[in-house]
This record gives C-alpha cells, sequence and structure tokens, in this order.
C-alpha cells in the first residue's frame, strides 16, 4: 500500500492559508491563536522545504513513517536541519529563527496570554522566514 503523502504545493497552500489566519486573528486581538498558527505556518513550511531538498514530489508522509521515523516531527530545530536550509536560515535570518524556534505545538492545549507585542513579532518572523523557505 503506497504512503499517503501532502504535496510540496498543497504544504505551500496550508503554509500561506496559516499565516493569513494568524494575520486575520492577530488583527482581531486573538495572540495566543495568531502565535500558535505561525508556528504551524513554519512547520508546513519547512516539510516543504525537505520535500524539495529531498526530491520528493510525490511529498511529505501524511501517517505512516515506516522508515522515516525522523521526519515524523512538530520540532522546528529537527525541521530546520532536515531541509537542508539550516546554514542560510542561521546565518542569515538568526533573528527570526531565534523567535520562531520557541514555538511549541504543545501550546493548544493552555492559554499563553501571548501579548500583542509578542505575536507582531512572531507574525514579523514567519513572514520573513516563508520568504527564505
Amino acid at each position: 500500500m503506497p504512503i499517503e503523502t501532502i504535496t510540496p504545493e498543497e504544504l505551500k497552500s496550508l503554509s500561506d492559508g496559516r499565516l493569513v489566519d494568524a494575520t486575520v486573528l492577530h488583527r482581531e486581538g486573538r495572540f495566543d491563536s495568531a502565535y500558535y498558527l505561525c508556528g504551524y505556518a513554519v512547520e508546513l513550511a519547512l516539510k516543504r522545504r525537505i520535500c524539495l531538498t529531498l526530491g520528493w514530489k510525490d511529498g511529505y508522509p501524511k501517517k505512516k513513517f515506516e522508515n522515516l521515523a525522523s521526519f515524523k516531527t512538530h520540532k522546528l530545530e529537527i525541521l530546520l536541519h532536515l531541509s537542508g536550509f539550516e546554514e542560510k536560515v542561521k546565518k542569515d535570518y538568526l533573528s527570526f529563527w531565534s523567535v520562531v524556534v520557541e514555538w511549541d505545538p504543545e501550546v493548544r492545549y493552555s492559554s499563553q496570554d501571548t501579548d500583542q507585542q509578542t505575536a507582531e513579532v512572531m507574525l514579523a518572523s514567519t513572514k520573513a522566514l516563508l520568504e527564505v523557505l
């Protein structure tokens, strides 16, 4: 049975959509949710970059990670390493990366009391990284 995947194009569309959603939520004062979606936008962009770097035209595995356990992660630091863009991002975009890498998908289970400034910095950092990824 073939592995179910999500194509690089779908990952890009989802990433862009999460950024739009985060922007709208930020504008509406929903700073926790805006922050959270920014992290997912970067995660999706990194997974797309992994597909492009490794030539995975069929896409990123959705569920079955047989022999690909390293790729089954939400950890941005690991995904950046696997993407082939670690050196470039840490050299040229370190200030943005330093903000985004603090994201943890587990924040979905709690209120973070993210203030407006923190959400704005996360949004700006996400936008900058999505441009390079």
